[in-house]
């Protein structure tokens, strides 16, 4: 089975738009788009600091919901997923971004771009995480 460019192409849009979001706040503003500790720093900010920040993060909830608004083929969300599971992955994702010192669109995008070498390693580890995760929970634990 032949898979055409069709399939791939909002993936690649998406992506050219996360590095070109990323690559135009660190040239205009210096800063790295590293979501967790742009919303985290929005509630400590300095005067003159919140703005920034609240466009960055309107910007990035914008552009998801103008996707789905437009998109034919938007996936939908699982209604069936156990709440429970939601709230306590929320959790995990949080303390794993403190343990971490940074989400994977920090380490992930922007330190992968710098050649940072400890983005390296918590990208894997990220990346390990989600395996593991998602087999305990399709496959230990029966949700799909």
């Amino acid at each position: 089975m032949v898979i055409g460019i069709d399939a791939f192409l909002p993936a690649l849009i998406g992506g050219a738009l996360i590095g070109l979001a990323a690559t135009l706040l660190l040239w205009l503003n210096g800063r790295l788009a590293g979501i967790s500790g742009i919303l985290w720093r929005l509630f400590f900010a300095n005067p003159g600091d919140a703005l920034w920040r609240v466009l960055f993060l309107v910007g990035v909830v914008g552009g998801a919901a103008l996707y789905y608004a437009v998109a034919d083929d938007a996936p939908a969300a699982r209604e069936t997923f156990p709440v429970w599971l939601l709230v306590v992955s929320g959790f995990l994702v949080g303390y794993g971004t403190s343990l971490g010192n940074g989400c994977t669109s920090g380490h992930g995008v922007c330190g992968l771009g710098r050649l940072s070498l400890r983005s390296l390693v918590a990208t894997v580890i990220f990346l390990l995480t989600a395996i593991i995760t998602t087999f305990v929970v399709r496959h230990l634990l029966g949700v799909m």
